[in-house]
């Protein structure tokens, strides 16, 4: 029996079977009884290439993507335009894998590409150091739960955390930290964002303070609101972390001037498609005095003995990368290839471009908010500004049944259904614009919205 596509030779299996005391391959095979070992499976004939990719396009077309259909849906993961250039660069061979090598000084091109990307992040949030290697934003957010305790070499061991972070943030934190002794999350379980309930809860067991900037809902904070945070955070020896939407920041100011220890970021947003859900990217910065604590890579700048420029991994202990036992976080795989593809989208943007996009989705979802707030039977109920989601609470209250009439009637992806998460915004959704919602898909998802308000009217 000849077995296809295993390089060896005729005389290499010979030898390998006399080595191993048999006289051919289908003695390997005798604790499986005779009459299973080659069962016929049935299968329909072969189809060539040119047939396989035109049955696999035609079951793609059944699917609901956002390039065919107005998508309204945000919640973490984002329909966004992303230049040509981000995949010209990204496919190119000698960047086409998501891993650094064992020996990465002698993979200067990757590092080089990594310390682009990281002093890039650095700009964006305003901090002092970014590193490289989460998986998405969930991830980087219970990163910043182990690097606060670290940080406070677990003799604290409170988190209190905001009720507006993303739920999908706080479940994954909460999972990274079962099996630790001790840790309790505490402040989520209020009904809304309130600034003096999460200071109540700070006291000296307080590792961090987590709230996220826009929020979940969509919800804005002042520098203001969020320096007081920092400094009441500070006031009882705690981490103050700030989890964001980074292309908000084309706008707004970054938190590392509103007192930021930590922030986090899903960098799905900056060059990468949806993808059915991943993969996506961890964005992770934080002060420098923090560094010796941080998992992940990070690289920095230097000169080799002939004085020409270089790059290096540097800061980390290398416990974080080869003494499992011993790393304060044992995150490993390296989604470089992503964070390249966000280092791309970002030089390519440029400050000016990240601002008109961010000027973009703010104005398309505020004008969809005042024209939603004109149908009879809705509501806009987010309490302060919002950047490019908002809450609408929707007649008869049922959200899903909303979201299939405007698949089946309109084909358009509707909002999120935030009754799954909030018992007290049950019958309310969220929705998101982004600079990829034409003024055409404003006004048909409006319509459809009003057409809907009527069919629930008339039952």
């Amino acid at each position: 029996m000849r077995v296809p596509y295993i390089p060896h030779t005729d005389a290499e299996r010979e030898e390998m079977l006399r080595t191993i005391g048999v006289g051919k391959i289908e003695d390997l095979f005798q604790v499986v009884p005779e009459g299973k070992r080659f069962p016929k499976l049935n299968l329909p004939s072969g189809l060539s290439e040119l047939e396989v990719l035109a049955e696999l396009t035609e079951m793609s077309e059944a699917n609901a993507d956002a390039p065919h259909y107005p998508i309204f849906l945000g919640a973490g993961a984002y329909y966004r335009y992303i230049p040509a250039v981000v995949d010209m660069v990204i496919s190119r061979s000698e960047f086409y894998t998501a891993y650094t090598p064992y020996q990465p000084e002698i993979s200067q091109g990757w590092l080089q590409a990594m310390f682009e990307y990281e002093s890039l992040i650095c700009d964006l949030t305003g901090m002092e150091v970014a590193n490289i290697s989460h998986y998405d934003g969930a991830t980087a957010l219970a990163e910043a739960v182990i690097m606060a305790l670290n940080v406070a070499r677990y003799r604290r061991k409170k988190i209190v955390i905001s009720p507006t972070v993303n739920p999908q943030y706080r479940a994954v934190a909460r999972t990274y930290m079962q099996g630790t002794e001790g840790v309790e999350f505490v402040g989520d379980d209020a009904p809304e964002f309130d600034p003096e309930t999460l200071k109540s809860l700070l006291d000296k067991n307080t590792a961090a303070l987590i709230v996220q900037n826009p929020d979940f809902l969509g919800e804005v904070f002042s520098p203001k609101e969020m320096q007081a945070l920092a400094d009441a955070a500070h006031a009882v020896g705690a981490l103050f972390v700030v989890a964001v939407e980074p292309i908000s920041l084309g706008l707004l100011k970054p938190p590392g001037e509103y007192g930021a220890d930590i922030v986090t970021a899903e960098g799905q947003q900056l060059g990468n498609p949806m993808g059915f859900g991943g993969p996506y990217l961890g964005v992770f910065a934080f002060r420098k005095k923090y560094a010796h604590k941080s998992s992940g890579r990070i690289v920095g700048q230097t000169v080799d003995a002939e004085g020409r420029r270089g790059f290096v991994m540097t800061l980390t202990a290398r416990e974080q990368h080869i003494r499992r036992e011993r790393a304060s976080s044992n995150i490993c795989t390296n989604h470089a290839l992503n964070a390249l593809a966000a280092a791309v989208y970002l030089a390519t943007m440029g400050k000016q471009g990240m601002r008109q996009v961010a000027e973009l989705s703010y104005h398309k979802a505020h004008e969809l908010a005042r024209a939603i707030g004109e149908l009879d039977g809705y509501s806009v109920v987010n309490k302060r500004p919002f950047f490019n989601e908002f809450v609408v609470k929707v007649p008869g209250g049922d959200v899903a049944d909303l979201n299939r009439f405007l698949m089946e009637e309109y084909d358009i992806i509707g909002g999120y259904d935030l009754g799954k998460d909030y018992d007290n915004l049950k019958g309310h959704v969220l929705l998101c614009t982004t600079e990829m919602n034409t003024a055409d898909d404003i006004e048909e998802l409006v319509d459809a919205l009003e057409d809907y308000a009527s069919e629930e009217v008339a039952e």
